[in-house]
């Protein structure tokens, strides 16, 4: 995962810094599933001591992000089929919920700026750059969730990636995949230009859906591999 940097602080605001550090390197697919954290050389990698990073692993434990098996690493839950269905189950629902109440707030200037982060999804996913086509694609997802103006709701969303991440990184890694986000970002911009909450659940649990049966294809293949 690169070299990560602390700034020196006290130990209560660098454990809350290292767990927003190692939550943002979850979502962005930087750990792979079955990926083991030694909690030392994280501390090394930081330069700091490893009673914030326990601290850190600790919280994202607590929250099902990662899994304790031993005092001195932490692990990336394993692509278990079961997982993938149970996040994506909930992402559905809660992204879902998020796009409709986001139809009661947005504005002109709001669709701009999802347009805009929606082009450079479609320009970096077509010229290969994988990292900034996720970054934009995440800009989108939390421009249109933020919308929705609750906060908690957005909270428990970036719960979601976080645990969806690592699978991302099989999924654009190693499974082949036709669809990439494009046309349902399409039909959301226009629920949310007219209005329409159905449609913009709509849009929103079929760009979490179609992603599916690739993932499922590549469960029962490894199932029989």
């Amino acid at each position: 995962m690169g070299v990560m940097e602390m700034q020196p602080g006290e130990a209560g605001s660098l454990s809350a810094r290292i767990y927003n550090k190692v939550r943002e390197g979850l979502i962005v697919g930087n750990f792979a599933p079955g990926d083991r954290l030694l909690m030392q050389d994280l501390a090394e990698q930081l330069g700091t001591s490893v009673t914030p990073v326990r601290e850190a692993c600790l919280r994202l434990v607590s929250e099902q992000a990662l899994e304790l098996r031993s005092g001195r690493f932490v692990t990336v839950p394993d692509l278990s089929r079961a997982r993938y269905i149970q996040i994506k189950l909930i992402r559905m629902a809660l992204e879902g919920l998020a796009a409709e109440h986001a139809t009661d707030h947005v504005t002109a200037a709001d669709l701009a700026q999802l347009e805009g982060f929606h082009a450079a999804f479609v320009k970096n996913e077509k010229a290969g750059n994988l990292e900034e086509a996720r970054s934009s694609n995440r800009a989108f997802h939390f421009g249109v969730y933020r919308l929705s103006r609750m906060p908690m709701l957005v909270g428990q969303i970036e719960s979601m990636w976080v645990s969806m991440g690592p699978i991302l990184n099989v999924y654009y890694r190693e499974i082949p995949h036709g669809y990439t986000g494009a046309e349902e970002h399409d039909h959301l911009i226009e629920a949310l230009r007219v209005g329409d909450k159905k449609k913009a659940r709509q849009a929103i649990e079929n760009d979490i859906q179609r992603a599916s049966p690739s993932l499922l294809r590549y469960f029962e293949e490894r199932g029989a591999a």
